[in-house]
């Protein structure tokens, strides 16, 4: 205990009064995330305002042994930046690095502390008349650090894609407290090993991130979006392979949507009502965007006049405005609250070939079915990268005791089908602690020596967020 108060009274010294909380009253907004998930209290909350302060803590934590959680926005979905049930992990929150230090809007770059929180990014990027395209529900609270150590990927991947293509340079606090700095603003670098790509999707196990260059986009001057009711998935497939060619690379969002998500979006948002004269199975989202003299409104009806042809479309709606466009995407954003209201239930973050979609929907939901015939599926995603989120809740009867138990047996059963289709387990949350036993059972004994070799290389003692991917070093 003595070290322990040692150790803290020199991060006070070091940060001040205000960049150390030690109370665990004050500590506890630390220790959850969007979720609702609580693993533990920290040893404490550092919360360093610099670069230099980061790289400060994380060598006194090196010294003394003592394991760092690096923390952003508290979005995450796989138990990755929370603190361990121990209490003896120290979380080194990034919020007061939010600064944006630098935007080139002829080289289209955007140099911004980690700590930095997405929406202030765009908006501040818009400001230049430029654009950052990553696109997430939780864009309002959640900080491009974790951005980074995600390999966040959201609405836009199919455009754009995800944070690896939109981070040129990294800053970089390893865990003994060097400094790694390479914010490079090239736009092209051929020189060696690209080390940038080893932290992106790291989820903080390797090091810190502190700052990074982003590649911006032209803003766009318009954009169209457009509601759809569809018969089926393959319907739904069968339209994203026509907009796909007809409307090539400004089709920026293509987002399926199930009938029980519309209703669970007009469960939590009362002012929203049907988007549609019926109700249909199945329902796509999808938005166009350009910049220049484009006429997407007549690419768009061509689109779903085509669609409508071939049967494929049965109704629409399509917004005129950025006003009715904003009331279309609240459906998707409200239908994640509609579904964290029914309590605890499976969450996952899959992919599979797009094509093999509706296959894959179709063998997963009997096997779910069979398995749990009270259960209910609710399967959308973004079609544009092949990324399901699979979800089920559990019966409505059933005791709370039992739903961990039951649903993790039914994530086994729908992995199974996952497999069969060369999926993967995680397309845009990560691994972190809740998808580790999965993530390990399915590495090849190769992929296992050089991933650990990686993390052994980076942090040899392992304390950069241990127990995150790989098991924790014993």
């Amino acid at each position: 205990m003595t070290d322990t108060i040692s150790f803290l009274n020199e991060l006070t010294s070091l940060l001040g009064e205000r960049g150390l909380i030690r109370e665990p009253d004050a500590m506890a907004r630390y220790t959850s995330d969007w979720a609702g998930d609580t693993l533990g209290m920290p040893l404490a909350v550092a919360r360093p305002a610099n670069t230099q302060e980061v790289a400060e803590v994380a060598k006194r934590c090196y010294e003394h042994g003592v394991a760092m959680t690096p923390q952003g926005g508290h979005s995450g979905l796989v138990a990755g930046a929370l603190p361990a049930a121990h209490g003896q992990e120290l979380v080194i929150s990034l919020e007061r690095l939010n600064n944006v230090r630098a935007i080139d809007p002829i080289n289209f770059t955007m140099t911004v502390d980690a700590g930095c929180i997405l929406e202030n990014v765009k908006l501040a990027a818009a400001e230049q008349d430029c654009d950052f395209p990553l696109s997430l529900g939780a864009q309002g609270s959640c900080q491009i650090g974790g951005n980074i150590a995600t390999n966040a990927g959201g609405l836009n991947v199919l455009r754009y894609g995800m944070m690896r293509e939109l981070v040129l340079g990294l800053e970089v606090v390893l865990p003994d407290g060097r400094i790694w700095e390479s914010l490079n603003t090239l736009h092209k670098d051929n020189r060696g090993y690209d080390l940038r790509q080893v932290f992106l999707g790291s989820e903080g196990t390797l090091g810190i991130v502190t700052g990074a260059v982003l590649k911006l986009s032209p803003r766009p001057t318009q954009n169209r979006t457009a509601l759809l009711g569809l018969p089926s998935v393959q319907a739904v497939i069968d339209l994203y392979s026509l907009a796909r060619r007809d409307c090539c690379d400004l089709l920026t969002a293509f987002e399926l949507i199930p009938r029980r998500c519309i209703e669970l979006a007009i469960e939590a948002t009362p002012e929203l009502s049907d988007p549609l004269d019926s109700a249909y199975p199945w329902y796509v989202l999808m938005e166009v965007a350009a910049t220049g003299p484009i006429d997407l409104g007549s690419m768009l009806e061509q689109l779903l006049e085509t669609g409508m042809e071939r049967e494929l479309v049965l109704d629409g709606a399509l917004a005129s405005s950025d006003t009715q466009s904003a009331q279309l995407w609240q459906f998707r954003e409200s239908m994640l609250e509609g579904q964290r209201r029914r309590g605890e239930h499976l969450r996952t973050d899959i992919s599979v070939p797009i094509s093999s979609l509706p296959d894959f929907v179709s063998r997963a939901s009997d096997v779910v079915m069979a398995a749990s015939p009270e259960c209910e599926i609710i399967a959308y995603g973004h079609v544009g990268d092949g990324n399901l989120h699979f979800n089920i809740l559990p019966p409505l009867s059933m005791a709370d005791s039992d739903k961990k138990a039951h649903l993790h047996d039914l994530e086994e059963r729908l992995f199974e089908v996952l497999d069969d289709v060369n999926g993967s387990i995680s397309a845009e949350h990560g691994i972190g602690r809740t998808k580790q036993a999965p993530y390990l059972a399915r590495l090849s004994p190769i992929e296992r020596e050089l991933i650990s070799g990686v993390k052994a290389l980076f942090d040899p003692k392992g304390l950069m967020n241990p127990g995150r991917i790989l098991p924790a070093k014993q």
